[in-house]
């Protein structure tokens, strides 16, 4: 029998149902044009917060939230033509995404409880390829307290409105907070 909770057997599952790098390239995509629709001022802050000194104490953190609606409204604008299983592949990248900085460190920054660390993993992917990739490289680059609750599950719940189920990823992981092993070495 398989136990899709050893690590072993994640491993060898989810190894078989990884994103793909287009599915992957969709996804960042997606993103970049929905944010593009909410306009230039938050184009703005998102580069100055991708390129910032994460050691400057002088950071807005509420300055993302009259745009997280924004931009939500705008992707689930861009998602609308989506097929059942474009919104699977696009949910098993933001579900890998989510599993790969589910890490201490970055939730040391974040601050959070379990739920309130899924919320700042989504506002970290939620502000784009750039950023994610500036905080996955340097926890320290991640914000304190920024969260976008309605970026962790948002393919699965649009799937889930749409087609009545919510998508199997098949990739044996988990997006909740604290389920990825090689971040949690403890």
């Amino acid at each position: 029998m398989i136990h899709y909770d050893s690590p072993m057997a994640a491993s060898a599952h989810s190894a078989r149902n990884l994103p793909s790098q287009a599915d992957e390239d969709r996804f960042w995509t997606l993103i970049e044009s929905a944010w593009s629709r909410v306009g230039s001022a938050a184009a703005n802050v998102r580069q100055v917060l991708t390129n910032r000194n994460p050691d400057d104490d002088d950071l807005d953190l509420y300055i993302f939230d009259p745009w997280l609606d924004a931009f939500l409204d705008s992707l689930r604008g861009e998602c609308a033509s989506l097929t059942s299983q474009d919104l699977t592949d696009l949910d098993r990248v933001l579900e890998r995404k989510l599993y790969d900085i589910d890490r201490a460190d970055i939730q040391e920054v974040t601050d959070g409880s379990d739920d309130g660390f899924l919320y700042c993993r989504g506002f970290i992917v939620a502000l784009g390829r750039a950023f994610y990739e500036a905080v996955a490289a340097d926890s320290a680059m991640a914000v304190p307290d920024a969260e976008c609750e309605g970026m962790g599950y948002f393919f699965a719940r649009l799937h889930h409105e749409r087609f009545g189920t919510f998508p199997d990823t098949g990739s044996g992981i988990s997006r909740e907070s604290c389920s990825n092993p090689v971040g949690w070495p403890d």
